[in-house]
């Protein structure tokens, strides 16, 4: 393997790397699955009393979300990651459950590169790897327990599978395997997949690339393997009969509730999801310019029509988010990288060309740029997590074996996982001993969200700490023993101008000491701000959850 080649293949798997790590807290949107995979890894799949003992201690029975989601994914990322959890220490088993969806995503994405070279030649798959590696969504969400990310390295390996190959034969396997990728994908974790199963048919069809029996035939038989695999698994974790996919299409087609959620105009996707996901605004005009030269044109079709035409039929949902349509972003940006190598190939014989493909390469490394601070800003994104692990480290000598505390809304919705609650590996839903060898006590959390006991001062005394984004509705005697900041914008501060919140030198808002990643944000604007005599261009941060001990 050529240098270059181990280059860009570390590239595709160092960049995801270190979106984990920087940042590695979770958000609600993945919270049913980053739970659900907790409660595997601790409880098990019981064979005996099995209602009881699954709704005594499975969280989604406490939470079950808008509509159910299946649990196919979470078993098999704790089925794996059980070894390497014994292996590690659980206080680390949410980095490795997200590391194993990230690892099959990126497996997914090396295929789509292997195959693209095999297809289109080494230049093709240089462009591609690099477009893709300073992409910031795609890298940022491939490890996050989105059902999406789920659907991704499916639809990612089918894109694959619809390159071309070497031969006639192989080709039409190829083409059978990437639709019943598309069907497992649809049936087992997102329904909308189902309309990019429908344009890539009906694509393959008006090609003649496949005939309508083996096209229908091969639906069937994924479609049913589906049913035979989700069906069951979920009615078992559920407690009755369910399909989780049709629910979701369901609350979200048919009735329409997704728009609670918020509405977007129609163009949305191609006017704001889209340049943002692609991120270099050379990626789509290079997927323009191959689509109108001859020698690309054909392949360029391949790689659009069906894609495009998903994003435009789906456009019709009322309710739209960017990760819905993550599962066209390799192909469009392999259109792009085709025509990124119908210039570069001619770089040699253009002065015009020569210049082209030094701007294409430089706007790369200005997208590269901007997806690190896109991703140093989304880290500081989650107050929950941040303040979890700041209560875990102000608790560390406390000499009480376990210390209850209540977290509110916010706290949950930012970070704060069973993961995070539970680093020792405890069977929280049980009453709990600690290890004898253990040195820092268990912290117990109540979620209690709604009801009137929130407004009993008695409710409150059991609480030793409390993590709220509104200290005043903790009720009774309370010290505010710090302030968690979060992300809130840009900010540009010239000499003399204080920082976000009244926020002081001394890392104080408000005579509250900052804690966690605000701390760290506030240290380093200091620092520049001697260095550039008081300018400073950086993340402005704002109070989002205080951490209050209670007092007698």
């Amino acid at each position: 393997m050529k240098t270059s080649d181990v280059f860009l293949t570390c590239l595709l798997i160092t960049i995801p790397l270190v979106h984990l790590l920087v940042s590695p807290y979770t958000k609600v949107e993945e919270s049913f699955n980053i739970q659900a995979a907790h409660d595997i890894l601790i409880y098990g799949t019981p064979t005996q009393d099995i209602h009881e003992r699954l709704s005594h201690t499975y969280d989604h029975f406490t939470f079950p979300g808008a509509v159910p989601r299946t649990f196919l994914g979470a078993v098999l990322l704790a089925g794996l990651g059980q070894p390497i959890v014994a292996l590690v220490g659980f206080q680390h088993a949410q980095l490795v459950v997200r590391g194993i969806l990230g690892a099959a995503n990126v497996a997914a994405l090396l295929t789509f590169r292997s195959s693209l070279k095999r297809a289109y030649g080494s230049g093709v798959s240089a462009w591609w790897v690099v477009f893709m590696a300073s992409q910031f969504h795609i890298n940022y969400y491939i490890s996050r327990t989105l059902p999406n990310m789920y659907a991704f390295c499916l639809t990612t390996l089918a894109s694959a599978f619809l390159l071309p190959q070497s031969s006639p034969h192989l080709s039409a396997a190829r083409q059978k395997q990437a639709i019943a990728l598309l069907v497992i994908a649809a049936a087992i974790f997102r329904s909308e997949v189902a309309v990019l199963l429908s344009t890539t048919g009906l694509y393959l069809l008006f090609t003649r690339r496949i005939g309508l029996r083996p096209l229908v035939l091969t639906f069937l038989g994924s479609f049913i393997s589906s049913l035979l695999i989700s069906v069951p698994i979920d009615s078992y974790f559920w407690q009755k009969p369910l399909w989780p996919e049709l629910w979701g299409f369901y609350f979200n087609a048919i009735l329409g509730s997704s728009s609670e959620w918020g509405i977007s105009p129609w163009h949305y996707y191609f006017t704001s999801a889209l340049p943002k996901l692609l991120l270099n605004p050379f990626v789509p005009a290079l997927a323009v310019y191959a689509l109108l030269q001859p020698g690309t044109s054909r392949a360029t079709q391949a790689l659009l029509i069906p894609n495009l035409l998903f994003v435009a039929i789906y456009s019709a949902q009322p309710h739209k988010e960017a990760r819905f349509i993550f599962y066209v972003v390799p192909s469009l940006t392999a259109a792009a990288a085709l025509g990124a190598n119908f210039v570069s190939s001619r770089a040699s014989k253009s002065i015009i060309y020569r210049g082209v493909s030094a701007v294409i390469a430089l706007s790369v490394l200005v997208s590269f740029a901007g997806s690190t601070a896109m991703l140093l800003f989304s880290s500081l994104n989650y107050p929950g997590g941040d303040a979890l692990q700041q209560l875990s480290y102000i608790t560390r000598d406390d000499p009480t074996p376990v210390i209850d505390v209540h977290a509110d809304v916010l706290s949950c919705m930012t970070g704060l996982t069973l993961f995070g609650q539970n680093p020792s590996g405890y069977p929280i839903a049980f009453p709990i001993h600690p290890h004898p060898d253990s040195t820092a006590p268990v912290l117990v959390f109540d979620k209690t969200e709604k009801g009137d006991q929130l407004y009993w001062p008695r409710f409150w005394e059991r609480f030793d700490y409390a993590l709220a984004e509104n200290p005043r509705k903790v009720l009774g005697g309370w010290q505010v023993i710090g302030v968690v900041t979060g992300y809130d914008g840009v900010e540009i501060l010239k000499p003399g101008s204080p920082a976000a919140g009244d926020e002081s030198e001394k890392g104080t808002i408000g005579g509250e000491k900052i804690l966690g990643l605000g701390a760290n944000v506030a240290a380093l604007r200091n620092l520049v701000r001697g260095y550039t005599g008081g300018w400073w261009v950086g993340p402005r941060m704002s109070p989002r959850i205080r951490i209050l001990r209670r007092v007698s």
